[in-house]
């Protein structure tokens, strides 16, 4: 009785690891470093004592006193809430709109399907200098006065593309079976929407929220356009002539410290929902 030899195989991604460049963990550490390195330092000298109130990069003592005087600053407080409940109102908004609308476009089949996808497309890929002009030329066409209101619905016109984007790429791998059996079961469209789609869809939907969240936080192009008297905090940052005051340090490093919480724990929900 003669044995056969047998060749191991060798996986696939086994050969692709033997044949990878030594060169591109290095490029993505200096990548990851000139992305990280300007918000260390914003973390960094939001504890440093600034004379005459204005931020340096002479190291001159570690204090709290900024964190705990972010209000002390004429309009910088203001800008700050004001920005907080754009940013959530349109974010919110744009989900709401956004849900239904990738929906529609990933699952069914109807007449302008390419039309409105390719609007979708074209609102995140058209410059921002743009948007922004062709939307103060709208708001003064249909006399809508600047300020509140038209910061908002751009900012919900352009976040709603970001969420229908996001949105799709969950659905392109969800399928329908698991409404499909609701339906079997009794559900109603509507049940089988609010108790099978969106719990399916939810971490999507967070994550797009949270997307569309740092686009209104961090918007200012648009945002100059359309503010009127209104100023936003990137508005009020860049408005600054004479020096930047510490408390911008400080409100830059609790916006990235709470989104990178709140991105975690998607993260979370994400991996959970995945078991």
């Amino acid at each position: 009785m003669t044995q056969t030899a047998t060749t191991p195989v060798k996986a696939p991604f086994a050969e692709l690891r033997a044949k990878r460049r030594p060169g591109l963990p290095i490029i993505y550490w200096v990548v990851i470093a000139i992305t990280l390195l300007p918000i260390l330092s914003m973390i960094v000298y939001s504890f440093n004592v600034a004379p005459n109130h204005r931020i340096t990069y002479v190291w001159h003592g570690f204090t709290f006193a900024y964190y705990l005087h972010l209000t002390d600053l004429s309009g910088l407080w203001q800008a700050f809430v004001l920005s907080i409940v754009i940013a959530l109102a349109s974010s919110a908004i744009s989900v709401v709109i956004g849900t239904p609308l990738a929906l529609a476009l990933e699952r069914y089949r109807f007449l302008g399907r390419r039309l409105i996808s390719g609007i979708v497309f074209v609102d995140i890929a058209a410059p921002s200098i743009v948007v922004g002009a062709a939307s103060l030329s709208f708001f003064l066409t249909v006399n809508l006065h600047t300020g509140f209101l038209t910061i908002l619905l751009v900012h919900v016109a352009f976040n709603v593309a970001y969420v229908v984007v996001t949105l799709r790429a969950r659905l392109s791998g969800m399928g329908t079976v698991l409404e499909e059996a609701a339906g079997d079961l009794g559900a109603t469209p509507l049940t089988a929407f609010f108790r099978v789609t969106v719990p399916l869809l939810m971490p999507g939907i967070l994550a797009s929220f949270l997307l569309a969240l740092a686009m209104s936080i961090d918007d200012y192009v648009i945002t100059a356009f359309v503010a009127g008297p209104a100023t936003t905090f990137p508005l009020f940052v860049y408005g600054v002539k004479t020096g930047l005051p510490p408390q911008v340090l400080c409100f830059g490093t609790i916006i990235f410290v709470v989104g990178l919480v709140l991105a975690f724990a998607n993260g979370a929900l994400n991996r959970r929902s995945s078991i």
